[in-house]
């Protein structure tokens, strides 16, 4: 689980992000929505605490989340791809992975061969380096990538950006697998109203920092947030 508390983030008297309180479940497949400067990325930021609350704190089950390190070993991420490590290939990206999460070489060539379609013969055995493929493809690596190592919370930002049609299909299989593992926990941010409905039980959509909506995914979500965002 986990529980935001009085959470906000200011930069030069600029109020970026305000959380009174939120609750995520245990094996909830979470939706992030909102427009350019909503706070969608200032709020992974946080969790992933790689920037510091100005007021609150984040936990992410019972560990506070910029006091300790504890909850590194179960939860994974991809922002962009600052993430990556532009001079490994992308096997060299994924079996160092492995090796941080205490994976050996067969355990990731497993996970590799069943997502073999998303990587749609463009990632692997092609001798390129992570920094001379496509922002679509570092995409592809940075998102398999979170799967190593069986992790409980999984958060990507802006997981659909610069993927063609069969790939954002590709990756809604995905998403749509793990989120029928209710051990795992899936945070996803988008500007993609529909994809996002289609692979989150519940979705939370930010205005200026915001909490402004927050609904159990059903056949009338996607048209209520289109029409709450057309205004």
């Amino acid at each position: 689980m986990i529980q935001v508390n009085n959470l906000s983030k200011t930069y030069n008297g600029t109020t970026v992000l305000k959380i009174d309180t939120l609750e995520i479940k245990k094996g909830e497949s979470f939706g992030l929505v909102g427009n350019n400067g909503a706070g969608k990325t200032t709020f992974f930021s946080l969790l992933l605490d790689l920037i510091q609350p100005s007021t609150g704190n984040i936990f992410n089950q019972d560990v506070q989340v910029n006091i300790s390190e504890a909850w590194k070993p179960f939860t994974a991420s991809f922002l962009d791809e600052s993430f990556l490590i532009g001079y490994l290939t992308p096997e060299e990206y994924f079996y160092f992975i492995g090796d941080l999460r205490g994976q050996n070489k067969a355990d990731i060539d497993t996970i590799l061969e069943k997502h073999e379609e998303f990587f749609n013969g463009e990632i692997l055995k092609n001798k390129k380096y992570l920094r001379d493929l496509s922002k679509g493809n570092q995409k592809k690596v940075g998102i398999i990538a979170t799967l190593i190592g069986n992790p409980e919370v999984i958060i990507l930002d802006e997981p659909f950006a610069n993927l063609d049609p069969t790939s954002v299909n590709r990756l809604k299989k995905v998403l749509k697998e793990l989120a029928e593992n209710k051990e795992v926990t899936i945070l996803v941010s988008s500007h993609d109203l529909q994809h996002t409905v289609e692979v989150c039980d519940r979705i939370v959509a930010l205005n200026k920092g915001e909490i402004v909506k927050d609904i159990q995914t059903s056949e009338e979500t996607l048209q209520e947030l289109e029409l709450f965002f057309a205004v």
